[in-house]
């Protein structure tokens, strides 16, 4: 009976778990570049009560084993990569990448981020930077005197000066990165995720390249977040923290049935 008692709690916190995943998900449907995430799960060691080939008193074995589980665990939250839908914003510091990879982002201490989101801006010094104020990689600034901005699709940086005659000029290049096993890199916030040694290393290409995506200007990728999903999921879920919460209850009316008897 009090393995029933630890069996169920298990699925009651593996199921927390899930809710407080899916309430991720739902609070950042609106992020820019932001990709949903799932729980997995694995069940616990097994407690063998017969196993096989024991024999009993007549010289017979039970063909198979007599297990009990002791209930699940969290093995993984799988970063989902599908891309979300496309916005077209008219900015021209929007970029989208369209197909595999990230921009490049230079983090305060000196390594490197790397995003989704290509919802670029310009800092005091007309740096290109995030919304947080950090430096694309590689660092492209713009002239003061620029009166446009064009992005290719293979990531060259061109502008027209308001001394020029309307020759547009190169004046940097966007590389973009990938990763063997880009579900294995690490959330750090700001749409940002980091490099691990689950990832692998960072493979750097340019954009559109055979394996790379291309550059999009003037527009924006949301979300991949499905709404009518995760409400579906988080009804499952729901229905099964109940159904373990309903165990739990029933094991403790067992016990106290037995603590009731009376020689």
């Amino acid at each position: 009976m009090l393995r029933s008692l630890s069996t169920a709690a298990s699925g009651m916190h593996a199921q927390q778990a899930r809710i407080d995943n899916i309430a991720n998900n739902l609070a950042n449907v609106n992020t820019t570049g932001f990709k949903k995430s799932r729980m997995e799960f694995q069940d616990l060691l097994y407690e063998n009560l017969a196993p096989t080939g024991a024999q009993r008193s007549d010289g017979t074995s039970p063909p198979t084993r007599v297990e009990v589980g002791h209930g699940v665990r969290i093995v993984s939250s799988v970063r989902m990569g599908t891309e979300g839908l496309i916005e077209v914003t008219d900015n021209e510091l929007d970029l989208l990448i369209q197909g595999d990879g990230f921009f490049q982002i230079r983090l305060p201490d000196g390594n490197i981020g790397y995003t989704r989101d290509g919802s670029f801006k310009l800092d005091r010094d007309r740096n290109i930077v995030t919304s947080s104020g950090y430096y694309l990689e590689p660092q492209i600034t713009i002239p003061e005197d620029a009166v446009n901005i064009g992005f290719s699709t293979d990531g060259r940086v061109e502008v027209i000066l308001s001394s020029d005659t309307g020759t547009a000029q190169e004046i940097g290049q966007i590389q973009i990165a990938r990763f063997n096993n880009p579900a294995g890199m690490s959330q750090a916030g700001d749409n940002l995720l980091l490099e691990t040694p689950n990832s692998g290393t960072v493979l750097l290409g340019i954009p559109g390249e055979l394996g790379y995506g291309a550059i999009q200007q003037g527009a924006l990728e949301r979300s991949n977040v499905d709404v009518a999903r995760e409400l579906v999921d988080m009804i499952t879920a729901q229905r099964a923290y109940e159904l373990n919460s309903r165990t739990i209850q029933t094991a403790d009316d067992m016990l106290q049935t037995i603590n009731q008897i009376r020689r």
